[in-house]
């Protein structure tokens, strides 16, 4: 491997920034400027984490929140039209109608109204494996099916609460694939519309039960009946552009973390910023990204938490929008599989579909696969189908969807998980610890901050 000299440069940098910041240094590197004493450190400047914040300060502590990224919002994307100004959100798009999320939002001033979706659109079903234009495919109807699974729902009234309250011991039908669950309950009729809400999971019908009752608990059903929420002028990231300007400089952004101590009275974070080298200082952490060892590797993980957190597999989601699709303005594809069960789309990496945006000529695509793809294979999965295609955008939401097999579950890891929370000062949120919703890891974070504070 070759480096240019800038690059040279930056190795270095980076290398004696790490030994400057080592323990055996004990912090002494570090001008007064330099270091940072909070209350709480947040770990992650995502939904969860941007929500802790805001919510530790309301509550008289203070805060440093570490991100990588140069905004914060996490899985929030919103795409300026440069002539017209009109924002298109492609990550985050709708909001549960719940009163966390009216609060949080009414804030910051920011109004909501109830998505109405999309009118005048004509939707068309593409097998993407073959290229077919599946011009006999009608959605079932899945309103009796998911009054059976409603049903079945009511039997678990704990996964219906913040967080994995999973039942002791687990039910033989929470672990079974979600495809036998289907059979045994003649859900059928549901499967469809569970996978287009379940983008990203992957191969629904093999994965266990629980993350299907969890994700559409019964409070997700009374939404969809009801209607999801939606910002009023259409642009999400308004709530943490909101925010960041609160927050001010307690947002450490484009940051790296180097390591982290968690002996003693007080949390050490060592961090790079723009700015150089810092030394954080709290009694206590509270991390919000996913908890996989490879985004761990600062953290001096416990026995405990390596044991869980190796346990995780997840798969890759990426959301963009394109220009010169070939698609009229009101035309959507949807992917399906012309000769599959429940015809549900079999290629990998998985098109979902181009959806219809707030800009005629700009079209919303969602791609996933089970493992990491590089630019040029999410580009090559688009353009092998529509060849004139142009990126306006893409965002990379991978690692997406955290979850372990039926044989841990069973063995009573979400109990484990939970039980992490306030050892050796550390505190955890984010979706391995609720589900892949707003409103929900919102919830779910408040518990966490009012344990943390109370």
């Amino acid at each position: 491997m070759f480096l240019s000299n800038v690059h040279l440069l930056s190795f270095i940098s980076a290398a004696l920034i790490t030994a400057l910041s080592s323990p055996a240094s004990g912090g002494g590197s570090y001008k007064d400027s330099s270091i940072i004493r909070r209350d709480v450190i947040i770990i992650g400047g995502g939904s969860s984490g941007t929500y802790a914040a805001i919510r530790l300060r309301d509550k008289g502590k203070s805060v440093v929140v570490v991100e990588a990224k140069d905004v914060l919002g996490g899985h929030t994307n919103t795409y300026r039209d440069p002539a017209t100004k009109t924002p298109v959100d492609y990550g985050v798009i709708v909001f549960d109608n719940t009163s966390i999320v009216t609060n949080y939002f009414s804030r910051f001033n920011i109004p909501l109204t109830v998505g109405t979706g999309r009118a005048n659109v004509q939707e068309s079903y593409v097998d993407f494996s073959t290229g077919e234009n599946v011009t006999t495919y009608v959605p079932p109807d899945p309103t009796k099916a998911f009054a059976a699974f409603a049903a079945q729902l009511q039997k678990y009234p704990s996964l219906n609460k913040p967080g994995w309250n999973v039942p002791d011991p687990v039910p033989a039908d929470l672990l079974l694939p979600f495809g036998d669950f289907v059979k045994k309950y003649k859900l059928d009729g549901a499967v469809p519309t569970i996978y287009f809400f379940a983008q990203g999971f992957g191969d629904i019908l093999r994965i266990p039960t629980l993350y299907f009752v969890q994700y559409f608990s019964p409070s997700f059903l009374q939404e969809v009946q009801r209607g999801f929420l939606v910002t009023t002028r259409h642009d999400n990231s308004e709530l943490y552009e909101k925010a960041r300007a609160e927050l001010g400089d307690s947002v450490l952004l484009n940051t790296k973390i180097l390591h982290t101590h968690r002996t003693g009275p007080l949390v050490r974070v060592h961090v790079h910023t723009p700015t150089g080298p810092k030394l954080l200082l709290a009694p206590k952490l509270l991390i919000t990204i996913p908890p996989l060892p490879s985004l761990l590797s600062f953290l001096d993980l416990t026995p405990t938490e390596h044991t869980l957190f190796t346990q995780f597999t997840s798969s890759a989601l990426y959301t963009g929008l394109l220009r010169n699709t070939g698609l009229p303005a009101s035309v959507e594809i949807t992917a399906v599989g012309a000769h599959t069960p429940y015809n549900l789309p079999s290629q990998s990496p998985t098109l979902y579909g181009l959806y219809s945006t707030a800009l005629p000529r700009i079209k919303q695509f969602l791609l996933s696969n089970p493992t990491p793809l590089n630019a040029t294979t999410i580009h090559t999965s688009i353009t092998n189908h529509f060849p004139k295609a142009e990126f306006v955008a893409v965002s990379d939401h991978a690692p997406y969807e955290l979850r372990v097999s039926a044989q841990a579950i069973k063995a009573g890891f979400y109990r484990k998980l939970m039980a992490l929370q306030g050892e050796g000062g550390t505190w955890w949120t984010g979706a391995a610890f609720d589900r892949h919703d707003s409103g929900s890891l919102w919830g779910f974070t408040e518990g966490v901050v009012g344990r943390m504070v109370g």
